[in-house]
């Protein structure tokens, strides 16, 4: 099992979600974060200049069997992707178990 962990723009997060229900993705856990990311200037609204060192994202964390890693990945890639500087960061871990508290099942069974 592999835990992918996506920081994404928020405002590309239901294209995400919807994508990832489509393709059987169902459980997920998101967190809104904030963090600083390589763009360093600030932005000029109506001649007022805005610091952009402090990002807004929403954080994915998804559990996955590892035939379902490349899939899910390039799901995240397509929707989440604008081309522009800022659209996050994909990390890939490895999970030595998942036990579900309810039922007690582990590996794969419990990630279902």
């Amino acid at each position: 099992m592999k835990k992918i962990e996506a920081i994404i723009r928020k405002s590309r997060f239901d294209e995400v979600k919807e994508a990832l229900h489509q393709i059987e993705v169902n459980f997920f856990s998101y967190w809104d974060v904030t963090g600083v990311g390589n763009e360093k200037q600030g932005h000029l609204y109506r001649g007022i200049s805005y610091s952009t060192s402090d990002i807004q994202r929403r954080y994915l964390v998804v559990i996955v069997s590892d035939d379902f890693v490349d899939k899910t990945v390039e799901t995240l890639i397509e929707k989440a992707k604008t081309g522009d500087v800022g659209d996050g960061k994909i990390f890939i871990s490895n999970i030595e178990e998942c036990i579900r508290i309810r039922t007690g099942e582990r590996g794969t069974q419990a990630t279902k």
